[in-house]
């Protein structure tokens, strides 16, 4: 049975309750995303430490499944005006096959090669190469599945720059990517932190699928301490405003990863960090920068 997929923007102070008006007119399933995505303008949906943020995008767009022969128009309206706001009047729609999701989903993540000793392969395939290092990742409800260009080039330093016996702290770790290789590259103590408690939960159980001892927080249960590599793939606007904490995380001497940076906004970040880090050259791939560096 095929289903119908509304698309529609909506004023982010208003989304949340039309969400919830939707779902009672008849919705399968409402979900918001940032309007801004992939752009300069793109804003994480959760606040990190020390750098509060909105609780929405500032520009949202609702993605509406509804039941093929549902009235469209009807639902919206009776929708709108449960929230007491205006009838969205534009929006489109588009025909969703039936499809059995779970194989879909999983032909979207096929074994991805980091380096020829380094590959990330889903727990559903067979690795590509048994003498190479295979981090299982099983992507959840996470974010973290090693196709992004940020984590690749975090997995890359890794891969080129620990030698073992390194401490390391992945701060925003999603799935627990970075963590789970930092251990099986040799690091003898790795943490992860993510203030996402479902992504500490996906960390900690890829942790235990790939054998390694990574230990995973949400913030407030990271106990005081410094360590040789701190890596942060998050986004621009968080990084800076946590400058200050990931900075007293590393020890003299020791090395800041920081990723989720578009290449443009890379020199605005680099002069938050220089106060205590001298930069290596920026790192990119497909528009996006990872920044190295070391603290003095």
């Amino acid at each position: 049975m095929p289903w119908q997929s509304v698309r529609l923007l909506v004023d982010s102070k208003q989304a949340e309750l039309l969400s919830d008006a939707l779902m009672e007119a008849g919705a399968l399933s409402v979900s918001l995303e940032d309007a801004d995505a992939g752009t300069a303008d793109e804003t994480p949906l959760f606040g990190e430490p020390d750098y509060p943020t909105a609780e929405l995008w500032p520009h949202s767009i609702a993605l509406v499944l509804l039941e093929e022969h549902a009235d469209v128009a009807k639902i919206l309206a009776a929708a709108a005006n449960q929230a007491g706001i205006p009838v969205p009047g534009e929006y489109t729609i588009e025909t969703v096959a039936e499809q059995d999701w779970v194989r879909l989903t999983q032909s979207q993540f096929d074994p991805i090669p980091i380096s020829p000793r380094l590959w990330i392969v889903p727990t559903w395939h067979e690795a590509p190469d048994s003498s190479a290092i295979n981090l299982k990742l099983d992507p959840g409800l996470a974010f973290g599945t090693g196709s992004h260009p940020t984590t690749r080039l975090c997995l890359r330093w890794l891969d080129q720059h620990l030698a073992g016996g390194e401490t390391l702290l992945d701060y925003g770790c999603g799935s627990g990517i970075l963590a789970i290789a930092a251990a099986r590259l040799g690091a003898t103590r790795v943490d992860g932190v993510d203030i996402d408690a479902q992504a500490v939960t996906a960390s900690r159980d890829n942790a235990t699928l790939n054998g390694v001892a990574a230990h995973v927080y949400l913030p407030g249960e990271l106990a005081p301490g410094q360590y040789d590599v701190v890596v942060a793939n998050i986004l621009t606007n968080p990084l800076k405003g946590m400058a200050p904490l990931l900075a007293g995380r590393v020890r003299p001497g020791g090395r800041l990863v920081l990723s989720g940076i578009l290449a443009e906004q890379a020199d605005e970040v680099m002069a938050v960090y220089r106060e205590w880090f001298v930069f290596d050259p920026p790192a990119i791939d497909d528009g996006w920068v990872r920044l190295a560096g070391t603290k003095k």
